[in-house]
C-alpha cells in the first residue's frame, strides 16, 4: 500500500501546470537521400522540442546517427510532426498530445519507401506505443511508459534506458488519463532490451557510445 501511494504521489507531482506551450509548426529534416533509400530511420523526439530547438536535439540526433549508419542507402528522418509537451506538467504526464501526435506519425511513415524504423525518445515512445504504424522496427530510448500493456506489433521492438537516466524513477501506472502504463524494458513487456551502459536521458544517441552503433545497426535491418 505504501508504494502504491508513493506512486500515486509521484504521478501528481508530474500533473502540476506546467507552462505555456511554445508555438508549434511541423518540421520535418532528412538526412541522406529519401528517394533512394532503402531503410528509413525516424527519429521521434520527446518533451521541450519545437522549431527553436529542433536542430539542437532531434535534428542533431538524426545527423549523429546518419553519420555513424555511413551508408548512402539509409536515410534519417528528424520528425517533429506534433506538439511536444513543455516541462514536466500535465501535458508530459497526460496522453492528449501523445493521441494527436501517433496519428500524425501513422500518416507521415505510410507515405515512406523502403524498410522504416522508428527511433522514439522518451515522450515520443508514447507518441510511438500508440501509433503502431506498420514498420520493421520500433526503438523505446528513456520511456515513461508506452499505453500498452506489451509487445502488440509485428515489428521487432526494442528498448533501452541508460542507468543515470531519470526516467527510472516514474512510475509504471496509469490513472485516468495520468501516466504511461508499462515500462518497456520491463521483461515482461516483451521488448529486446539494449545495453547502453550509464547513460543519462539525452545521451542515446551521442557520438562513441554503444547506444549509437544499436540504433545504426538496427536503421538497417541489422541485430545488435
Amino acid at each position: 500500500m505504501t508504494k502504491k501511494i508513493a506512486l500515486v504521489a509521484a504521478l501528481l507531482v508530474l500533473a502540476t501546470p506546467g507552462g505555456d506551450p511554445p508555438p508549434f509548426t511541423p518540421r520535418v529534416e532528412v538526412v541522406g537521400d529519401l528517394a533512394r533509400a532503402a531503410h528509413v530511420a525516424v527519429v521521434v523526439p520527446g518533451s521541450d522540442v519545437d522549431g527553436e530547438r529542433f536542430g539542437a536535439t532531434v535534428g542533431r540526433m538524426a545527423r549523429d546517427l546518419h553519420a555513424s549508419v555511413g551508408r548512402d542507402d539509409v536515410a534519417v528522418v528528424a520528425w517533429l510532426g506534433y506538439r511536444t509537451p513543455s516541462g514536466l506538467g500535465v501535458d508530459a504526464a497526460g496522453g492528449r498530445l501523445a493521441r494527436a501526435g501517433a496519428v500524425a506519425l501513422d500518416e507521415y511513415v505510410r507515405t515512406l519507401p523502403g524498410h522504416v524504423h522508428l527511433l522514439c525518445h522518451s515522450y515520443g515512445s508514447v507518441v510511438c506505443g500508440l501509433a503502431q504504424p506498420p514498420v520493421d522496427d520500433v526503438v523505446f530510448l528513456g520511456s515513461p511508459g508506452v499505453r500498452v500493456d506489451s509487445v502488440t506489433s509485428g515489428a521487432r521492438v526494442w528498448a533501452a534506458r541508460g542507468g543515470r537516466d531519470w526516467t527510472r524513477w516514474v512510475p509504471s501506472v496509469r490513472l485516468g488519463d495520468l501516466g504511461h502504463g508499462a515500462d518497456p524494458v520491463d521483461p515482461a513487456f516483451g521488448a529486446r532490451v539494449l545495453d547502453v551502459g550509464d547513460l543519462a536521458h539525452d545521451e542515446y544517441f551521442r557520438e562513441g557510445t554503444a547506444s549509437l552503433r544499436a540504433l545504426a545497426r538496427i536503421a538497417v535491418g541489422e541485430t545488435p
